[in-house]
């Protein structure tokens, strides 16, 4: 029996219900998004202190569902849940956080790519027509 293919990094129907699938605002959420995720990823030391760890991974997961970055808000929530434990427990979960990371700002790479590649098909179909 065959995998399923593993869903999006990012489930663009959930983001497309709060954007109403305008593209501009869609591109100024991912902006901010990036923004964010480079915030609180440099805070999420595992050697570091116990609350900026929960904060810094607190914030990430909201910032991740807000986008519908399922996986990375999981891995964020698991981070939150070993705040007490030790470094060892803590890089862990750090690590499943940039994996997931990774992958979201891969997909969102590939889906900016992807729609300003549309942008210019459109526009210079509208010229040559």
């Amino acid at each position: 029996m065959a995998d399923s293919p593993a869903p999006p990094a990012i489930d663009l129907e959930h983001l497309a219900r709060y954007s109403g699938g305008d593209a501009a605002l869609e591109a100024e959420v991912f902006a901010l998004f990036r923004q964010q995720l480079d915030i609180w990823l440099r805070l999420l030391k595992p050697d570091g202190d116990a609350e900026e760890w929960a904060a810094a991974a607190h914030a990430l997961k909201g910032s991740a569902r807000s986008i519908g970055a399922r996986d990375l808000a999981a891995a964020c929530e698991a981070a939150e849940a070993v705040r007490a434990a030790g470094a060892a427990q803590r890089a862990v979960a750090a690590e499943e956080v940039r994996r997931c990371a990774d992958a979201a700002l891969g997909f969102l790479d590939r889906h900016t790519y992807k729609a300003r590649l549309a942008g210019l098909r459109s526009a210079s179909q509208r010229d040559n027509s």
